[in-house]
């Protein structure tokens, strides 16, 4: 595999590949040239180029002061896009990737009590949360969830570490996750943190509604879907230090126009789940359509995802 990294990437070896669950491995990688790895904190994700037209973004899992290896978990999608395939069957020990970042968008906030809640393959971002709330001296409480207790990847490490702070409730033994007792017993102010399928997400969405009380923090591994009748139309972007504006037709997006236009711009994942396209926004109003930004973020309409995101207005300003 390619050895020679580009702008913003570094070259790291693959060191170990381990079975960790039912279709679940896990990748230690550190640097080909016996370097240090990029530090990162709880929340983190890295890009993985795994061929010149595949590059697939996987949280972090491994312990944040190591400075020798990161580590990565990898469910295996066989109905997804090709990603965890790759992983699965053709990435060996040894072999030589590329890999961008670390980014964060799911940082951990400071709390004096935490709810975390995974679905599945959800625990991998979660993980060095629990580590570090732990280090903080905080309260916090782990629902875990899965199809079956051997698909779950940490499972027996999580009990074995924190014991009462681990609920582990496998689909088949114990049905769907109870949010709504989980939440109702957490403290005004508590930070609830959740990762996982989309039918999760959307769930405790609902049920934090209805307890403004808390906190909610969430990171999507798929893009939301639109809303129906959903429109797009045409729009301007004027890049701010150029002062060169570009037209953005509705069939496609800002990121399609700025190539087309010649501009080079960073992205990976072309559907607002990454966070690499992000530009700050100085006129104009964004119609926000990433799962990165939160709704207060939104809100301010200051900074956007060019490869989903479009406008509400006829034109946008952005920092390029």
């Amino acid at each position: 595999m390619n050895t020679t990294s580009s702008p913003g990437q570094q070259s790291m070896r693959v060191i170990a590949k381990d079975p960790l669950a039912d279709g679940v491995v896990a990748l230690r990688l550190a640097d080909a040239a016996g370097g240090s790895v990029p530090m990162w904190e709880p929340g983190s994700h890295i890009d993985l180029v795994l061929d010149t037209s595949m590059t697939r973004q996987y949280s972090l899992c491994g312990d944040p002061s190591d400075t020798s290896t990161l580590t990565v978990a990898v469910l295996r999608e066989g109905s997804g896009r090709g990603g965890s395939i790759h992983v699965h069957d053709k990435l060996e020990t040894g072999d030589v990737i590329e890999i961008g970042g670390p980014r964060n968008h799911f940082a951990l906030v400071e709390a004096e009590s935490y709810v975390f809640v995974a679905g599945g393959i959800g625990i991998t971002p979660l993980l060095p949360m629990l580590r570090a709330a732990q280090a903080r001296g905080a309260n916090w409480r782990l629902l875990y969830g899965g199809r079956t207790r051997g698909s779950m990847a940490f499972a027996d490490e999580l009990a074995e570490e924190f014991g009462e702070n681990v609920s582990l409730r496998p689909q088949d033994e114990y049905g769907i996750l109870d949010l709504a007792s989980a939440l109702d017993a957490a403290a005004p102010g508590t930070a609830v943190y959740c990762c996982g399928p989309e039918p999760l997400l959307q769930a405790i969405e609902a049920v934090c509604r209805e307890r403004e009380h808390l906190n909610l923090h969430i990171e999507r591994f798929s893009p939301k879907q639109l809303e129906e009748g959903v429109v797009d139309d045409a729009f301007d972007v004027e890049l701010a230090r150029s002062g060169r504006t570009i037209g953005v037709g509705a069939d496609e997006s800002i990121i399609d126009a700025l190539q087309r236009g010649g501009v080079t711009v960073d992205f990976s994942c072309r559907e607002g789940t990454c966070g690499t396209c992000e530009v700050a926004v100085l006129g104009g109003k964004p119609d926000h359509r990433d799962s990165i930004l939160t709704e207060e973020e939104q809100e301010a309409g200051d900074a956007m995802m060019i490869c989903v995101s479009r406008s509400r207005t006829p034109k946008l300003v952005i920092d390029l």
